[in-house]
Formats: C-alpha cells, structure tokens, sequence
C-alpha cells in the first residue's frame, strides 16, 4: 500500500466508512476507490482521472484535497505533454441512405407531434382522477319528528348541572412515545419516532467514539461531527429527520424520552434514519 493510499484508508476508517460509502458519496467506482489505496494507478483510465479522484476522495473524508495532492505529487502519476488523436476518415453516406434516414426522420417527428398532445391528455385525467373528491353523503344530524308523544318516564334520572365557574376540563394523558424499526435499505436503519413533536434524540455515550448528525439525509445539513471523548450524553431536538453515523455503536445507547431499543450492540459503524411522525389517535 502506497503511503497516501494509507492516508486516505486511515481517514476514512475514522470516520465510520466504508468503500461502498465513499463510492455512494462520490460516485467513483469502488474498484478505482481500492486502486487508490493500494497505490496500483494503471487500474484508472489515465493520470487525469487519478488526480481528480484523488481530490475528491480526500475532500470526501474531511482532509485538505490540495495540500494531499502537495504533498503526494511525486507518487501520483504525471500527466502526458501531448496526448496524439487519431483521426478516423469519414465515410461519406450515399445519396439513398441520406434520403431513406431523411424519411425515417420525418416519421418519427409526425409521431413525436401526436404522441405529444396524447400525453398531455393523459397526465391531466390521472392527475383529475387522483384528486377528485369521493361522493359525500350529507348527514341529517336532526332525528325525525314523531307526530306521537309519550308521558315522560317516572325512572328517569336527573342530572344535575355544574354552573360554569365550577366545569373541571380533564387534562387529556400524554401519549407515550413509540420506537418503530421499518426497514433496513442499503447500510442504514430505518426508525420512526410517534408522537413526532416535542422531543428529542438523546445519545448515551459509555466509550470512545466518532459521530455525525444531519437533517433529513446523509447529504442534509450538518448538525454534529466528531470524535466524543466525554462519556455523556448528547441530545437533538427530533424536528426533522435525524440521520445518525456511528463509529461504534456499542459505546452509544439511543433514547426518545425513557424509550430505547437493542441495536444489537454491534462493535463497528451503523447509521440510522430516526423520523418523527404524527400521532395515529390525532390524526384520525
């Protein structure tokens, strides 16, 4: 392994990464992404290319892509003072395919003319059909009249009345919180936090451990990120969507409230998506 490829493995084992991740990041192959590491550049498709992921690597796990490329300019391979082009001779077209492409074209434009207003058509109906109100029944919430009358019931209890200044409103329970897993899609854990307004996420730090917080996605806005060496807890208001990363998630426990949950106490990374949603018993 070349001594930047060990750079750049040993920054982003601290931040909780992996190959996968930093190619989900950056969108560099995941071969090319190891290339890098181990310092074997014929892999890239040419010294242009190494030097641009490089920088983007680098910028990827939080260090300083220029002063890397400063630094490691004798490792990296050097770009060719001239490139050659080999220019291909161009065949010229017969006047027959010239003309039966000139038909094809004319086609394909009179359907395209159309298919176009069809389309339009149809993305209206769906979009009418999908947000047409259902038939509402209106409701007589007067009972019927009966020309008959009954002498009113000598059993019937009465009720006495409290004046106004005396009414006690009952103070409605508060509802407990619940921890819902949904699903687990790629390397995160997906969770739902309800009722989804007034709390927060508290994280119970027992270790040594790294950490980053962002709104709504692994691309939103960063909240929190860094290496926690006080083994105390931290809390986020649960607003938005809160995406956690963990270096090691057995030194963080997870709590809404008193509520938490087993994550297995695995001893490597694990991210998670929490996400506040409305109370069902409200929403009806």
């Amino acid at each position: 392994m070349s001594d930047l490829g060990a750079l750049l493995r040993k920054a982003r084992e601290q931040r909780g990464y992996t190959l996968d991740d930093i190619q989900e990041y950056t969108k560099i192959r995941k071969r090319y992404l190891d290339a890098i590491e181990t310092g074997d550049y014929k892999v890239l498709p040419g010294s242009f290319y190494v030097r641009a992921f490089v920088k983007t690597y680098a910028e990827t796990v939080g260090l300083d892509a220029e002063e890397v490329l400063r630094l490691y300019h004798k490792e990296l391979p050097q770009a060719p003072a001239t490139e050659t082009v080999t220019v291909e001779p161009r065949i010229k077209a017969s006047r027959r395919s010239v003309q039966h492409n000139d038909r094809w074209g004319k086609v394909a434009v009179s359907l395209l003319m159309w298919a176009f207003p069809i389309l339009i058509v149809a993305v209206i109906y769906i979009y009418w059909t999908n947000n047409k109100e259902p038939d509402t029944q209106e409701l007589n919430s007067n009972p019927p009249i009966s020309t008959e009358t009954s002498p009113p019931s000598s059993s019937a209890s009465i009720t006495p009345s409290i004046p106004p200044s005396e009414t006690v409103t009952p103070t409605p329970p508060a509802s407990a919180v619940t921890l819902t897993f949904k699903e687990k899609r790629g390397s995160t854990n997906y969770y739902e936090v309800s009722p989804g307004t007034g709390k927060q996420l508290k994280l119970d730090i027992t270790g040594d451990v790294w950490i980053e917080v962002r709104e709504n996605n692994r691309s939103g806005k960063k909240l929190f990120s860094k290496s926690v060496t006080e083994h105390k807890p931290i809390s986020f208001d649960l607003t938005t969507p809160l995406y956690v990363n963990i270096g090691r998630t057995d030194f963080v426990a997870f709590y809404v409230d008193d509520v938490t949950f087993d994550d297995g106490n695995a001893a490597g990374s694990t991210k998670y998506l929490f996400t506040p949603v409305s109370d069902p018993v409200q929403g009806q």
